[in-house]
C-alpha cells in the first residue's frame, strides 16, 4: 500500500488531530492493510521529495499499533515542514523469504530510508542495505545489540539506528509478586526462534532464582502452538504466566488470555497491546509513542540529513502501569493491587 501525503491546510488539520488523539491515549486507527507479497510494492510518486518503505513483521495488536503510529506521524511531520512524502507499507506476515523479497524490492526501488518493524524485519533489511547507504531507522527492536544491528546503543555506527521496546522484566515481575506475594512457580512462554524474547527470558530467570521462585517453559514455533503451550504450563503447577515481546505469542493473545482465564492464572506481557488482547498487565511499552518516536528519527535523518551513525538508540519505557480491568474481574483480582501509587491505565 501506498500513501502519498499531499501538503494542505486541510491535511494539516487533519494530521494534527491525529497527533492530538494519539498522544491521549486513544486507540489508534488500524494499520494499513498488509500486502503480503513484496511484488505488490513500487516506488510510488516521481514528485514526492522522499519515499519511505515500511516492512512490518507480521500482523498483530502491538505492531499494527507501531505501523499506524509512524504513519500518522509521518504525516504530521510532512505538514509541519512542507514536504511530500509517499511512504510504502509492507506486511511480511511472519514469513522469512517475503520480508527478505519486501527488503529487496525497497531496495531495487531506491527507496530513501527503510523502517523495519520487528527483530525479524530489521535484519532482513540490514542484510539487504547493506553496501547501499540506504539508511535504517528500526523499531520495536528489543536488543539490536545483541541482534548484531549496532556497534552500542549510544553509537549505533553504519546507516542505521532506531526504537527499541527492552523491558526491565523486574518491574513486571514485580507486579506478579505484588498480586501474589507466596508465588512459587512461574510459567515463561515464548519463541526461541526469535532472539528479543531469548534476550528477554535469559534475563528473567536470574531475576527468579535471586527471588526463590521456580520457572517452567514452554516454546512456540507457530501461533497454532500457543494454546498448548498455555496448557502445558497450566498443568505443570504454573501459578501466573509471563510473556516477553514476542511477536509469535502476541499473534495469538487473545487464545493465551482465555486459556489462563479458565485455569484462574493471570498473565503478565512486556505490552500494553498484550494487556488489552487479554493479558492481566504490565509496566511495559506504549507501542503509539514508541511508533511516534521512529517516525520523528527516521525524519530527522531524511530531512534535516542526521547521520543514523551517532544517533542514539532510544529506549521508551516510561513505568505507567496497564491493567485489564476485564481480565482482572474474571480472575477475581482487585486491580487496584497494582496501583503504585500513581495510578494505572485501565483498558478493557
Amino acid at each position: 500500500m501506498n500513501r502519498l501525503y499531499r501538503i494542505s491546510a486541510l491535511a494539516l488539520a487533519a494530521a494534527l488531530c491525529l497527533a492530538l488523539a494519539a498522544c491521549g491515549g486513544a486507540t489508534p486507527p488500524p494499520a494499513a492493510a498488509p500486502s503480503g507479497a513484496a511484488s505488490a510494492g513500487s516506488a510510488g510518486s516521481a514528485d514526492a521529495d522522499f519515499t519511505i518503505g515500511i516492512v512490518q513483521y507480521t500482523q498483530h495488536s502491538s505492531l499494527d499499533e507501531i505501523c499506524a503510529a509512524v504513519q500518522n506521524e509521518l504525516e504530521v511531520l510532512a505538514a509541519t515542514a512542507d514536504v511530500k512524502l509517499n511512504v510504502i507499507v509492507k506486511n511480511g506476515q511472519g514469513d522469512a523469504p517475503t520480508i527478505n523479497d519486501i527488503c529487496s524490492l525497497f531496495v531495487a526501488d531506491k527507496v530513501d530510508l527503510i523502517i523495519p518493524i520487528a527483530t525479524p524485519a530489521a535484519t532482513s533489511a540490514a542484510a539487504a542495505t547493506q553496501g547501499t547507504g540506504i539508511p535504517l531507522v528500526f523499531s520495536a527492536v528489543t536488543d539490536p545489540v545483541e541482534a548484531q544491528l549496532v556497534e552500542s546503543m549510544e553509537a549505533p555506527g553504519g546507516s542505521i539506528t532506531g526504537t527499541s521496546d527492552y523491558i526491565d522484566t523486574s518491574l513486571i515481575l514485580k507486579l506478579a509478586t505484588t498480586q501474589n506475594p507466596e508465588l512459587k512457580k512461574l510459567g515463561l512462554i515464548y519463541n526461541l526462534g526469535e532472539p528479543n524474547s531469548v534476550a528477554t527470558i535469559a534475563k528473567t530467570k536470574p531475576i527468579l532464582e535471586e527471588q526463590g521462585i521456580a520457572y517452567v517453559e514452554s516454546t512456540v514455533t507457530t501461533p497454532g502452538e500457543v494454546q498448548m503451550a498455555a496448557q502445558k504450563l497450566i498443568s505443570e503447577g504454573a501459578e501466573a504466566i509471563f510473556v516477553p515481546i514476542d511477536n509469535t505469542v502476541a499473534s495469538a493473545m487473545s487464545v493465551l488470555a482465555d486459556e489462563a482465564i479458565k485455569a484462574g492464572v493471570p498473565v503478565y506481557t512486556a505490552a500494553d497491546s498484550m494487556v488489552r488482547d487479554g493479558g492481566l498487565a504490565t509496566t511495559g511499552v506504549n507501542y503509539t509513542r514508541l511508533g511516534e518516536l521512529t517516525a520523528q528519527m527516521a525524519f530527522k535523518v531524511l530531512y534535516e540529513k542526521a547521520d543514523p551513525a551517532s544517533m542514539a538508540v532510544q529506549v521508551l519505557n516510561d513505568g505507567i502501569v496497564s491493567v485489564n480491568t476485564t481480565t482482572a474481574e474474571a480472575l477475581g483480582i482487585d486491580p487496584d493491587v497494582f496501583d503504585p501509587g500513581e495510578g494505572y491505565v485501565a483498558v478493557e
